[in-house]
């Protein structure tokens, strides 16, 4: 099954998905969850109105494909705020807490080190989240 990467970055007050691939398909909602709903109903409309155009389809959208989504920092950081403080990032990443606000809250965008930094970090915490037993 293809893979359809959805860049989910954060607007005023609200989510934004872009879908690679599908020029033009942008869509908003204010929860994660919403928004997941409204890129997988908002794809299939795009795509109906595509065929009912003459439009030509692109050739992952033809066949079955599953959505992979991908945060930009700032809104990863602003999903999460409140979750994981920016002082347990910090000790994850090494990255001190002053920059993570400034990229939590849009000020500066991490160089591409940076954010596979704070990446690998959350993985790595993740992964030992999973292998907790009580």
């Amino acid at each position: 099954m293809e893979k359809v990467t959805v860049i989910i970055a954060k607007s005023d007050n609200n989510f934004m998905a872009c879908v690679e691939g599908l020029e033009g398909f942008v869509c908003t909602a204010p929860t994660l969850e919403q928004l997941k709903q409204e890129v997988e109903e908002g794809v299939d409309f795009h795509i109906e109105g595509m065929k009912a155009d003459d439009d030509p389809i692109p050739e992952i959208f033809q066949n079955e494909y599953e959505f992979d989504y991908k945060w930009d920092v700032e809104s990863l950081l602003y999903y999460y705020d409140g979750i994981i403080t920016r002082s347990a990032l910090e000790k994850l990443t090494g990255i001190n807490q002053r920059q993570l606000g400034h990229y939590a809250t849009g000020r500066s965008k991490p160089r591409p080190i940076q954010s596979k930094k704070i990446e690998k970090a959350l993985h790595s915490l993740g992964d030992e989240l999973i292998s907790v037993s009580l």
